[in-house]
């Protein structure tokens, strides 16, 4: 017997409708299958879509919102976008200022505040996990530019929170801002590393004190929150940042879809910890699925 799902459509990473990273949210996803979650995840056609399996609300306050997440190819065991969206959601539809998800890699904890008019989110990462130092000539090969153009503070390598991402460090935003890598040399050259996808960032003056970028499979994604945390901690490891300085970060200028994200990280030992990357959301269209 088809049944119909209610969803929610989200902007995340921005205070204005059509800006900033689109997330489906179905908050009550119990009878749904992985197959189905992942047919639905390509039909919505999104960076993620996210499906929450509540169970009673002391449970959920406690152990967290069981939640899954998927993208058009495959499911991800954490996401930073929509990990905040959906706590978002949830917050919004309970009254809670706090919101935890039972994600893949754990517990993710979302507080939310009053922040100058608005409900500001601010998500707590698992502590990094700090990988493999990047070649610099295979790296800049890779993405169609000279050794040059890196930033020497500190070099690329790879950081997790969850999802490892070669954080790239590039002497320019406006050079970032003219990059066009071939995707499939890229997709060849992470073959053969620790990283999953490269984040890529500069330093620029004014408000916001980092530009990032993050190419994969189906182009450009307009914000990444779960390479915002691996950024942040390189950041404060390499002298971009203050211990638990607020870094907001914009992404997705290029492609039409700005977003702001807010991050910080503190040093114990000389490693980075205590990770949080937060931002705003906007609810822009909700309805019903039916699916067989």
């Amino acid at each position: 017997m088809a049944r119909a799902y209610r969803f929610v459509w989200l902007d995340v990473f921005t205070r204005s409708r059509l800006k900033g990273n689109q997330l489906a949210v179905f908050p009550d996803a119990h009878g749904l299958s992985a197959d189905t979650m992942q047919q639905i995840a390509r039909e919505t056609h999104l960076s993620e879509t996210t499906f929450v399996f509540p169970r009673d609300p002391a449970t959920d306050a406690r152990e967290g919102y069981p939640t899954r997440i998927f993208a058009v190819f495959g499911e991800m065991p954490f996401a930073g976008q929509p990990t905040l969206g959906t706590a978002w959601h949830l917050a919004r539809a309970t009254g809670q200022s706090e919101v935890a998800l039972a994600v893949p890699v754990g517990r993710i904890p979302v507080r939310f505040r009053a922040r100058d008019g608005d409900s500001f989110g601010e998500m707590d990462q698992p502590d990094p996990v700090l990988g493999s130092v990047h070649n610099p000539r295979a790296l800049a090969e890779a993405l169609g530019v000279s050794v040059e153009e890196f930033d020497r503070s500190g070099p690329a390598q790879t950081i997790s929170t969850g999802v490892p991402f070669g954080v790239v460090p590039f002497r320019s935003a406006d050079r970032l801002a003219s990059l066009r890598p071939e995707w499939s040399r890229l997709e060849t050259y992470l073959r053969g590393t620790d990283a999953k996808f490269l984040y890529l960032i500069a330093r620029r003056d004014g408000a916001h004190r980092a530009v990032a970028r993050m190419f994969f499979s189906g182009g450009e994604d307009p914000a990444t929150g779960s390479a915002a945390g691996p950024a942040v901690a390189w950041m404060v490891l390499h002298g971009w940042a203050r211990p638990d300085e607020e870094v907001v970060i914009a992404q997705g200028d290029a492609v039409l879809r700005p977003s702001r994200i807010h991050a910080r990280a503190r040093l114990e030992g000389g490693r980075p910890v205590g990770v949080r990357v937060g931002g705003y959301c906007v609810p822009v269209l909700e309805g019903t699925l039916t699916v067989p």
